[in-house]
């Protein structure tokens, strides 16, 4: 097989499956083009936790090896998802002054200000995956994206912090790491999925992306171009399949078939019709109507965006959608949800679908596979960023690095 210097790896390690793609970069364009995928099961994650490694190790094998074959290239490397109820978000502003005679502002002033938006103290378990800057101000002046080479003597910044449990951090990158595989980085998945769904303009205007998974759901506010809020809920799309699986007292397996083929959960979307539900222990089947699956995915449904909703409110985002909202992640194509989220919401919805790729795109043309083709593109962005261009999303390892250069700055 080909060696990977050409090729990025995305992998998003899912409560129910692994998803892999790999993409070679193009020299002419510059544009990634997909030439491998592959999707196995995971067994080994709960609620986007890692409960079994073993498992989710072989899981992570399988995936790979799949997109390997397609793609004829040995992954090596790759960019991580990762989500969970454990993941937290805050905004934290920071201020340096700026020392020069001249009063010009450098990268290190730069990477000063992040450090200090970050020095807030935090549990030992704890750690921070991102620190996206939002906004520079410099003597007050705001809106700044980018203050290299301004001037003056106060540079302050409006910082949006990611973190994560520590142990949880670690055990994903030792799955990954057991599979063979270096991580490159560790991802925020709402951040990743946004570079592949979200556009330019949509995030200038204010748009919220809702990305719903198996054992969660992640979402993220974006305004004047970066993220301004996210967070997470620990309701996904098993809890749809469970609470079938309880009420009609049916295998879990078969609550998850009728999910996907009949279930919605808006009542002026279904008919009379019934539905053959099997009961659990080779029981009598028994004919379900199709009313009764609504009053079931119903509410769990509208919990699961209320409490998206209610958060937006406290942090001030919920007048501000004027972009609308983006629904992605395979538990977003339940029927009714995208109508649900357009009353609750009261804003445009539309379903996600990767963006910014070449090669095969028509086979992860799914909600699925925004999360995976997103982390191909925030890799692409991030190694675009050592090469000298400017990058959104600074990690503790890249920012270390420029504070590194401080001294050589000053000699």
């Amino acid at each position: 097989m080909a060696r990977q210097e050409n090729y990025l790896v995305g992998i998003d390690i899912g409560s129910s499956h692994v998803r892999v793609l790999i993409a070679a970069r193009s020299d002419e364009s510059g544009r990634l083009e997909v030439v491998g995928k592959g999707s196995a099961p995971n067994r080994g994650c709960r609620r986007g936790n890692v409960v079994n490694v073993e498992a989710t190790v072989d899981a992570v094998k399988a995936a790979v090896d799949e997109a390997e074959v397609m793609a004829g290239v040995e992954v090596g490397r790759a960019y991580i998802g990762i989500a969970g109820s454990d993941l937290r978000s805050v905004n934290a502003r920071a201020v340096v002054s700026v020392a020069r005679r001249n009063r010009e502002i450098h990268k290190t002033d730069v990477a000063r200000v992040l450090e200090a938006a970050q020095s807030a103290a935090l549990p030992s378990e704890r750690e921070i995956l991102h620190a996206i800057p939002q906004e520079f101000l410099v003597d007050d002046q705001g809106g700044i994206a980018d203050p290299v080479g301004m001037l003056g003597s106060r540079l302050e910044a409006n910082v949006h912090l990611v973190t994560g449990n520590q142990t949880r951090t670690r055990t994903l990158q030792t799955c990954v790491n057991r599979a063979g595989i270096e991580v490159a980085e560790v991802v925020f998945e709402p951040l990743a999925t946004a570079d592949a769904v979200l556009s330019q303009d949509e995030r200038e205007l204010g748009a919220l992306l809702i990305d719903i998974g198996s054992g969660g759901t992640e979402y993220a506010f974006f305004a004047e171009s970066e993220v301004q809020h996210s967070g997470v809920v620990p309701i996904g799309a098993s809890h749809f399949t469970n609470d079938l699986a309880m009420v009609l007292r049916t295998p879990f397996g078969e609550a998850e078939r009728i999910k996907v083929r009949h279930g919605c959960c808006l009542p002026s979307m279904v008919d009379d019709d019934g539905v053959s539900v099997p009961s659990v222990a080779g029981g009598a089947t028994r004919v379900v109507p199709k009313r009764e699956l609504c009053e079931i995915l119903g509410p769990r449904a509208e919990e699961m965006l209320s409490l998206v909703r209610d958060d937006l409110r406290r942090n001030g985002c919920d007048d501000n959608l004027r972009g609308g909202v983006v629904l992605a992640g395979g538990g977003a194509q339940l029927d009714g949800l995208l109508e649900m989220v357009e009353q609750l919401f009261a804003a445009t919805v539309r379903y996600g679908l990767p963006n910014g790729l070449g090669g095969l795109v028509d086979v992860i043309s799914s909600p699925s596979w925004c999360t995976a083709s997103g982390l191909l593109l925030y890799g692409l962005r991030a190694e675009q960023s050592q090469a000298g261009r400017p990058r959104r999303s600074w990690t503790v390892r890249s920012l270390m690095g420029s504070l590194r250069s401080v001294f050589s700055d000053l000699l």
